[in-house]
């Protein structure tokens, strides 16, 4: 069932026009940065002549893989927390975007999202 709410999803959001590149930046920035560890791990999965995994895949390579995810999730939640205040703009209440989220309250969401602009707040002023 989620998958099945996942792909609704993306085929709403894929509908929607082509922004310009300075307004999505950020969620560009992940994209690219989620591609690349996808291309790590079909590296480091794929077997070599012999049926070994292959040796192209350094600990330097996974090393710089692991220092994206600061970073993709920084950036994913400053993403949640703008979407969440475009919903509450555009007047869906906590209920509307729990449900969307996956969340069984109205305070779980609205907990969620406190948080998130907590961390955000934090790690703008160099807290975390």
């Amino acid at each position: 069932m989620a998958h099945d709410v996942q792909e609704e999803a993306r085929r709403r959001l894929s509908a929607l026009a082509e922004p310009t590149a300075a307004g999505c930046a950020p969620a560009h920035q992940m994209a690219r940065d989620a591609a690349l560890l996808g291309r790590l791990l079909t590296a480091a999965g794929r077997p070599g002549p012999d049926g070994a995994r292959t040796p192209d895949v350094t600990m330097d390579d996974v090393g710089a893989a692991l220092s994206l995810f600061e970073h993709l999730r920084h950036q994913l939640d400053r993403l949640e927390s703008q979407v969440v205040m475009e919903a509450r703009r555009r007047g869906m209440d906590w209920r509307q975007i729990a449900g969307h989220q996956g969340l069984n309250s109205s305070q779980a969401a609205s907990q969620r999202h406190q948080r998130l602009t907590t961390r955000l707040e934090e790690i703008r002023q160099g807290v975390r």
